[in-house]
């Protein structure tokens, strides 16, 4: 039975949390996605399941090989999988990881019917991501084989996380708190582990780097709602490295985002924009608030900021403090906005 100390990508990071690296490493999953494995013992809780790798599986068999216990033999190794949204690297492993676990079960009990795991997430509900075409995560468990899950108590496939809920390991030594941090995504979630003093952040923030959103005001809300969480120093990133200092990044993330919308605002208040090719005067669009805000940055990189900018905006615009004009279907790059309260947004 091989450390887990000379096992690459598995890192022991205390007594109760073990991280497994997805084999993924790219752009934005950086060196890749971040599984964990709470607890002392098995049956652990699995957090996530990574992209679908092939590559991973014999990683998280090796991780599962090192600290298994000949005394829980007659247990399973997971008694229960928390998906923390649906992005596909995070979901496209779930076939791939469930099936391992059952052959796990069945090389040390043969003869016993396996203990699939439950599965877990926050509902999505109506949201244009619920219907995106990027969503797979519906194809996959609609994939999945009976016998490699334990459906709810209605049968469904996935048990609905809900914001507080409390889950124990069996051995009752972990203990993990759900907190809906949506923003990232509608459905995004992250974990206290009161007895470690950390946060399992999943996407909402990164170990290296700032985080992506779909909704700036949600995400920003749930920041501030992670740091009114006082029980915890360090972070449990989905990528990227543990951040020690969590409660200062957090605020950082929170400090970034309303800097950049102070900026927007003060722009659209103070500054009229360059005139059209005609020499009249127009409104601020949205590329050319980019073009100011981002004027010492490459011009490759303005229509990706423009998405960032876009979530600005449509916060400022939900608060009522400024208004889109132009006429209907126009592209969002030509979308002319305008100031109605010149208060900032704090």
């Amino acid at each position: 039975m091989a450390a887990l100390e000379h096992l690459p990508d598995v890192t022991k990071l205390s007594d109760r949390v073990i991280r497994v690296l997805g084999q993924n490493p790219g752009k934005f999953t950086l060196q890749g996605t971040n599984v964990y494995l709470l607890g002392t013992s098995n049956p652990y809780i699995l957090v996530d399941a990574g992209e679908g790798k092939d590559e991973f599986i014999p990683t998280l068999t090796s991780a599962f090989t090192s600290v298994a216990s000949p005394t829980n033999a007659g247990l399973p190794d997971v008694s229960d999988v928390i998906i923390s949204h649906w992005h596909h690297d995070h979901v496209g492993g779930l076939p791939s990881v469930l099936a391992l676990l059952q052959r796990l079960w069945s090389t040390r009990n043969p003869s016993a019917p396996f203990p699939a795991p439950r599965l877990h997430k926050f509902p999505l509900k109506t949201t244009s991501e619920a219907s995106s075409s990027f969503n797979r995560l519906p194809e996959i468990l609609s994939s999945l084989p009976k016998e490699l899950y334990t459906p709810s108590p209605s049968g469904s496939i996935l048990h609905d996380l809900h914001d507080s809920q409390v889950f124990q390991t069996v051995s009752k030594d972990t203990t993990l708190r759900v907190l809906y941090t949506p923003g990232h995504t509608h459905d995004s979630i992250c974990l206290h582990i009161p007895e470690e003093r950390v946060l399992y952040t999943a996407d909402t923030v990164l170990g290296q780097g700032t985080a992506v959103f779909e909704n700036l005001a949600l995400y920003l809300t749930s920041l501030n709602n992670m740091l009114k969480y006082e029980d915890f120093v360090s972070l449990l990133p989905s990528h990227g490295p543990v951040v020690k200092e969590g409660k200062d990044t957090i605020a950082t993330y929170i400090k970034h985002r309303l800097e950049r919308e102070a900026q927007v605002l003060s722009l659209l208040s103070t500054r009229s924009p360059p005139p059209d090719a005609n020499g009249a005067g127009v409104q601020w669009t949205t590329l050319g608030i980019v073009k100011d805000l981002y004027a010492s940055y490459p011009e490759n990189l303005w229509i990706p900021a423009m998405r960032g900018i876009l979530l600005h905006l449509d916060k400022l615009e939900g608060e009522g403090k400024v208004k889109k004009i132009g006429v209907e279907g126009q592209d969002l790059q030509d979308a002319q906005w305008v100031v109605v309260s010149r208060s900032p947004s704090l």
